[in-house]
């Protein structure tokens, strides 16, 4: 899958295909004030915490790198798109044509909701729990394509349920996809349950899993489903540069699968062909920069202590985190919330499933998590 000057031409038309298919599945949506709450003025948002971002990154040698790759902005990217895939693929111990590039994950998950539409003598819907990341699931219906949405209940702990999904599948499965750890509520899926899942499901039909969170999980190659891949399983991952290494504005992440996989998928993505320069140059030297990482993971970890234990003063009860935001039941209406934390000039998300309420907060820096508990203690 070596990217040549007409590989890259047809990578721009194609991105123009994604971008119209789903113009707001590349990323986290910003939430929209309920009616009757006052927007703050420009500048008076506190703390943006409803989009699961990092504040930290991206890292000074990658801001660096960023600084004096700027000049080079007149040149095309190509050979930068080649080395860093070759990076990814010795990074993930993986061959080059089992990585396929893209400007986030987003627009990969984007491609492959496409692939699924697209792809001739196959089956019609896709089996996800609910709720999930819904980028994949947005495009897919739009295009299309049937979702079989199996609910997370208080029963399962709101895990997802595998054997759950196992039952939905069948003759009119094209593919099963599942965000670990999940999006919104924050749960990791038990690895070794998710491989033996992967394995027998895995036999009939493909299965996606993205791993945005996954840095932030106690062992990301334990809990990765990258061997799953190397072992010739019918899986599909998707990774991003967006959040442990700050990169959601500057858009970069790939796909693992197996080549014949990836073959079919990459007709419906740009291979890279999208990603700045200053961005590919940028995000070489953040894979390798272990010291910013660690960096970066033991400031959320300071955030989300400091949010648990607010959370706990107001009796609130989270769900176990896994990733660089908490979930929690709400006891009022979640636009009501919202709406009125946005008074108070902090930025967060809600959801409403199995009859509750639900507050999703990204973690952000420390001055960002105590604006969120001083309006919490107002609106309390």
């Amino acid at each position: 899958m070596s990217i040549n000057r007409r590989d890259w031409l047809r990578a721009s038309m194609l991105s123009g295909l994604s971008l119209a298919a789903a113009p707001a599945a590349f990323c986290e949506p910003e939430p929209e004030v309920p009616a009757g709450y006052k927007v703050p003025k420009v500048g008076a948002i506190k703390a943006r915490l409803s989009a699961n971002e990092n504040p930290y990154g991206p890292s000074p040698k990658a801001l660096k790198t960023i600084t004096e790759a700027a000049p080079d902005g007149y040149l095309y990217a190509m050979e930068y798109a080649r080395q860093f895939r070759k990076l990814v693929a010795e990074t993930e111990g993986v061959p080059e044509d089992y990585i396929l590039l893209g400007a986030g994950s987003g627009e990969l998950l984007t491609a492959a909701a496409l692939w699924a539409a697209y792809r001739p003598n196959a089956g019609r819907t896709i089996v996800a729990p609910d709720p999930t990341f819904d980028a994949l699931p947005r495009t897919a219906v739009k295009h299309g394509l049937t979702m079989d949405r199996v609910p997370l209940v208080a029963a399962d702990g709101y895990d997802i349920n595998l054997n759950k999904l196992n039952e939905r599948v069948g003759s009119q499965t094209g593919m099963v996809y599942l965000c670990n750890p999940n999006n919104p509520t924050a749960i990791i899926v038990d690895p070794s349950k998710l491989r033996a899942f992967c394995e027998s499901v895995g036999a009939k039909t493909p299965i996606l899993v993205d791993e945005a969170y996954i840095d932030y999980t106690p062992d990301p190659k334990a809990y990765s489903m990258v061997d799953m891949v190397k072992k010739g399983s019918n899986v599909i991952i998707t990774k991003t540069f967006s959040k442990v290494h700050g990169f959601a504005g500057l858009r970069t992440g790939y796909m693992i699968a197996k080549p014949e996989l990836l073959e079919q998928i990459s007709k419906f993505a740009t291979g890279g062909g999208c990603i700045s320069m200053t961005t590919l140059r940028a995000a070489m030297v953040s894979l390798q920069d272990k010291d910013f990482i660690k960096f970066s993971l033991g400031k959320t970890k300071e955030s989300k202590d400091y949010l648990l234990g607010v959370l706990k003063q107001h009796s609130y009860e989270p769900l176990p985190s896994g990733a660089n935001f908490v979930m929690f039941p709400i006891r009022m209406k979640g636009e009501d919330f919202v709406g009125r934390m946005m008074e108070q000039g902090v930025s967060i998300r809600q959801w409403k499933f199995d009859g509750q309420y639900w507050c999703r907060v990204s973690l952000g820096t420390m001055d960002q998590m105590k604006a969120f508990a001083d309006g919490l203690k107002v609106i309390s």
